[in-house]
């Protein structure tokens, strides 16, 4: 593995509701704290991509409803949650935070273009993007594959509610075996549910590499930075 200086971070918004709210900002802090500490620790250039789950999902909308309308009011549930992490790193340190976004909304974060993200990574800002990618159809999965490519990230940071990638669905079957590497080929061959097949297909492309992680191992990237990826599965063009 090269040796990773930038990296973009996909959480999925489930991570900041809790038991009895959709919207906990105890969880935005929590969450705020541990990226805070990663880069201090590490001196990572950082871009997160959002999810928005926890207060809306497009897919969830009924067979009678316009799709492309809930996927708009998914995008937006992305953006609620970028501004509440934003808030949150930046009431918890110095290090200087950006939300940038896909969906024209000016007076609250700035719009995305790729070589603004890149100047804010290159002066050691994290970055915070919403919005998915801004059309309909696309997930939070397909955004982060392509805003990896744009900015010039060595590595995906995929952190999911299981600690990587298994030969069946761990939830289900009591017997499912943990993978630790794959290759990109391999994930295609053996149909793992890893990303969507557009998420993926551009992965295929671009070859960056995907650490696919349990969400509380969030603490542990540093780890990851030294070539430890014991916690999770790691897939790569090559093994």
């Amino acid at each position: 593995m090269i040796k990773i200086k930038r990296a973009i971070l996909k959480i999925s918004g489930e991570l900041f509701a809790d038991k009895n709210n959709h919207i906990s900002f105890e969880q935005y802090d929590i969450v705020a704290k541990q990226l805070i500490a990663i880069i201090k620790q590490t001196k990572l250039e950082l871009a997160v991509v959002v999810g928005g789950g926890n207060i809306f999902r497009g897919r969830q909308a009924s067979f009678f409803v316009d799709h492309t309308e809930a996927d708009s009011m998914g995008m937006l549930s992305t953006i609620i949650n970028g501004i509440g992490l934003r808030e949150a790193l930046i009431r918890n340190s110095t290090i200087d935070t950006r939300l940038m976004t896909t969906v024209n909304i000016y007076q609250f974060s700035e719009p995305y273009i790729r070589a603004k993200g890149r100047h804010h990574l290159n002066n050691h800002r994290l970055v915070i993007i919403a919005g998915g990618l801004g059309i309909p159809n696309f997930s939070t999965d397909s955004a982060v594959t392509q805003f990896a490519d744009e900015l010039n990230c060595n590595l995906i940071l995929k952190a999911s509610t299981i600690d990587g990638v298994y030969d069946s669905d761990p939830k289900i079957n009591l017997q499912a075996k943990k993978i630790l590497s794959l290759t990109f080929q391999q994930t295609l061959e053996q149909k793992l549910n890893v990303m969507d097949r557009t998420a993926f297909a551009i992965c295929e492309k671009t070859k960056i590499p995907i650490f696919v992680f349990n969400i509380k191992d969030l603490h542990k990237i540093p780890q990851v930075l030294k070539g430890d990826y014991s916690f999770g599965t790691i897939i790569t063009e090559k093994i």
